[in-house]
């Protein structure tokens, strides 16, 4: 019989605050790689998706193009720290480590880690490749793509997997985060379009769409279902804790990026596919992104509601959730410009550019206070728990 770990209701109010502190009741150490988690990759998420939306954003402007790249290169810099930190993590605190993957909430931001990869491979190839140039762009991208794909899909399987057979879940427990295992292949399909006109012609190229398009698919089901139920919680029980509130943010991920990977599939499909499919392609890119787009805004409507309410009442505290801000807000903005780029329609190029400016303001404010956090707060120097 499998064995199952047990989550009560008032035990589940601590979780998100658990990512910040340590679960074991030995002496805390000042900033100490014993705290570090799966979730610091979502940094690398959020500010490589400034660099990436303002490569493809419809108003361009002398400078934003350098200083994207420069974005990209410090969350590329960023990514390399943290993978170091993280395999220094494994083996120096196994045990901890090992612990990630029962945890209730930090085990589904494994997630993060190939997502980060796979946002830096794009932005080397969209922006990268002015610094190295392309051929060096296309094998740092082929590489990391590679790498994120095989890591998102392992995800996909394992942390459902693990929730179906370790956990014994709440009704109440359904959250944000849940999608950080699914949306990894949204991701890869999205990145993947990318490189599909650089793999080689034939066989390998047309295998190359088709699993980006089977990623694609797997992850959008995936996540209908799981926001599903992350609405059937928001309206049978009471909003979550404040300090979960900007996971409801995360949920703009999987809408946005597969709007975007769509319309880049369909860029791709003139390349390797016949006629008939790749007006296909664009004609479902249209049709499918702008009824999800039209959920994607409703759905950033309702979640900025809450999030103003929680912070006027003074509860909206900073820990590392707030970069649930950047990256799924990024999404939008991509997805808002491949349909500019499908339809010419100015609603969404206004959309991607005013949407693109809070982005900015977003990040700029989370980087802040995690910095601040790291050097003079609490992100490494968590209290003992309870």
């Amino acid at each position: 019989m499998a064995a199952t770990v047990t989550f009560r209701p008032a035990r589940s109010r601590r979780l998100l605050g658990e990512l910040e502190r340590d679960t074991t009741r030995r002496p805390v150490e000042p900033r100490s790689l014993r705290h570090l988690g799966p979730n610091w990759f979502a940094a690398v998420m959020g500010t490589g998706i400034v660099a990436n939306a303002a490569a493809t954003l419809p108003l361009q402007f002398p400078g934003l193009r350098g200083a994207a790249t420069a974005v990209w290169a410090s969350a590329a810099l960023l990514l390399v720290v943290l993978t170091i930190a993280f395999a220094m993590h494994r083996m120096r605190y196994p045990e901890l480590a090992r612990s990630h993957r029962d945890h209730p909430v930090m085990a589904h931001f494994y997630g993060a880690p190939p997502m980060a990869l796979l946002t830096i491979g794009g932005g080397t190839l969209l922006l990268g490749r002015d610094v190295i140039g392309l051929g060096a762009a296309l094998t740092v991208d082929w590489v990391l793509w590679s790498v994120g794909t095989v890591l998102g899909l392992m995800t996909a399987v394992a942390i459902p997997y693990r929730m179906f057979t370790h956990h014994r879940i709440e009704p109440d427990a359904a959250f944000g985060g849940w999608l950080m295992p699914v949306v990894p292949p949204m991701v890869s399909a999205a990145m993947g379009a990318l490189l599909v006109p650089y793999a080689p012609e034939g066989q390998l190229r047309l295998t190359m769409i088709l699993v980006c398009l089977a990623m694609f698919g797997l992850s959008l089901i995936a996540s209908i279902v799981t926001i599903t139920m992350i609405w059937s919680r928001l309206v049978h029980h009471d909003l979550p804790p404040a300090n979960m509130i900007p996971t409801l943010c995360i949920v703009l991920g999987p809408l946005g990026q597969s709007v975007t990977a769509a319309g880049l599939l369909a860029n791709a499909g003139p390349s390797v596919l016949p006629e008939l499919y790749t007006k296909g392609l664009t004609v479902f890119s249209v049709i499918f992104g702008v009824a999800t787009w039209g959920f994607a805004m409703l759905w950033l409507a309702l979640a900025a509601t809450v999030i103003v309410k929680t912070a006027r009442a003074g509860e909206l505290k900073f820990n590392m959730t707030w970069w649930g801000f950047t990256f799924p807000l990024g999404t939008c903005i991509t997805g808002s410009t491949v349909l500019y780029g499908h339809t010419g329609a100015d609603l969404f190029a206004v959309t991607a550019v005013v949407l693109y400016i809070g982005l900015v303001a977003a990040w700029a404010v989370v980087a802040a206070h995690t910095i601040r956090g790291v050097h003079t707060g609490p992100l490494l120097r968590p209290t003992p728990a309870a």
